[in-house]
């Protein structure tokens, strides 16, 4: 595991998804240290001073691939006074220091994954999603939720990847229930559903749910009631991965 280092960014380019949530790309000063698909970085907006502590931070899954060591995405979501500040104060020009790599996040070689993710909870796999080849043959099942179709980042990346590896597999739910719910505005090689991400709407599609590994990421009631429905089902404690970034 990479010794964590601090880097001083340049924040180049913020997109506004709408609805408060943000991806954000980084330019370090220097190339990144190297990193695991799935491992999280500190940022702060507050100076600071090497010789001195680290300030007040916030974390951050790692959502670009690790072999761009001279770049970094982050993604997130308005939830409190931290990420407040972040959507008044970043702009493009605008210097930050990231603290990186941290986390045990990281998905192994199985021959059944599902990766479980809602809203911006979906950056703890983009790298390994990234990462995949056509020669990657597990069973691969993501499961990505959203609020809005809009609100489903990455979903270009992930349909690529669907789209030339017949061992991946991807589920959308959006919650909303308007026009574009079904996915017919745009071509898609993932599976939609109507409402909440929910275990019972996949559970059939996986290839074999009891000698699956689960990965899940996203809000802590979401972690929560996913982990209780995987119980149930007889999943043993040890298959089920959280990472609990709120």
């Amino acid at each position: 595991m990479a010794t964590p280092q601090k880097l001083r960014c340049q924040v180049n380019k913020i997109t506004d998804h709408g609805d408060r949530v943000y991806t954000v790309d980084l330019a370090p000063e220097r190339p990144v240290p190297r990193f695991k698909p799935g491992q999280f970085l500190h940022l702060t907006l507050d100076d600071y001073d090497p010789s001195g502590f680290w300030p007040e931070s916030r974390v951050f899954s790692i959502a670009s691939s690790p072999a761009q060591r001279d770049y970094l995405k982050i993604a997130y979501s308005v939830r409190g006074r931290y990420t407040a500040r972040m959507e008044n104060e970043l702009n493009p020009g605008r210097m930050v220091w990231v603290k990186l790599p941290y986390g045990d996040f990281v998905i192994r070689d199985a021959n059944n994954v599902a990766l479980l993710a809602g809203g911006t909870g979906i950056t703890a796999f983009i790298a390994f999603i990234d990462g995949l080849t056509n020669e990657f043959h597990n069973n691969t099942f993501l499961a990505y939720g959203a609020r809005k179709p809009e609100l489903l980042l990455y979903q270009d990346l992930i349909d690529a990847k669907a789209g030339t590896n017949s061992d991946f597999h991807a589920f959308y739910f959006v919650e909303t229930d308007d026009k574009n719910k079904s996915g017919s505005t745009k071509e898609t090689s993932g599976e939609f559903f109507t409402g909440c991400l929910s275990i019972e709407s996949i559970w059939n599609r996986l290839e074999n749910p009891q000698e699956t590994t689960y990965y899940i990421a996203g809000p802590p009631a979401m972690i929560q009631a996913i982990t209780g429905n995987l119980l149930k089902k007889d999943i043993a404690p040890e298959m089920i991965k959280v990472d609990a970034w709120e």
